[in-house]
């Protein structure tokens, strides 16, 4: 008598449907993970604001790209801006504590004229902004 084992070829499947969900949700947490903790950052104390008020433009000085200084849209002659921005931060002085002046100069404008604008300013005791377009 001869016995005759049947060999059936088992097919093995391994499920990998959720392996796929598991291998993208590592991904996504070890790349949120590599954005939050860089160790090149230096932690520094940054002022709060208590007003979301924006100061008041009261003073706007403009130079252009040919060295011509404006207060306001008045052309003012080089000689004589000094004077005349002493005496408009006079006269705005009698209504704010401090006034603000605001310096819009051109790409062609010379920085040592921005520079000094500004220092006349702060000699006036008055805020200073500066915007280089």
């Amino acid at each position: 008598m001869k016995f005759r084992k049947k060999h059936k070829k088992e097919s093995s499947e391994v499920f990998t449907d959720s392996l796929n969900d598991i291998l993208f949700i590592l991904l996504m947490f070890f790349l949120i993970v590599a954005t939050l903790a860089n160790p090149n950052v230096v932690k520094v104390g940054l002022p709060k604001g208590s007003k979301d008020t924006k100061a008041k433009q009261n003073i706007m000085v403009s130079i252009d790209k040919d060295q011509q200084f404006f207060i306001g849209t008045t052309k003012i002659e080089s000689s004589k801006f000094d004077s005349m921005l002493a005496l408009e931060i006079r006269k705005y002085k009698a209504f704010v504590d401090t006034p603000t002046v605001v310096i819009n100069a051109d790409t062609a404008a010379y920085y040592g004229e921005v520079y000094r604008i500004m220092r006349l300013a702060k000699k006036d005791t008055a805020k200073v902004v500066a915007r280089i377009e």
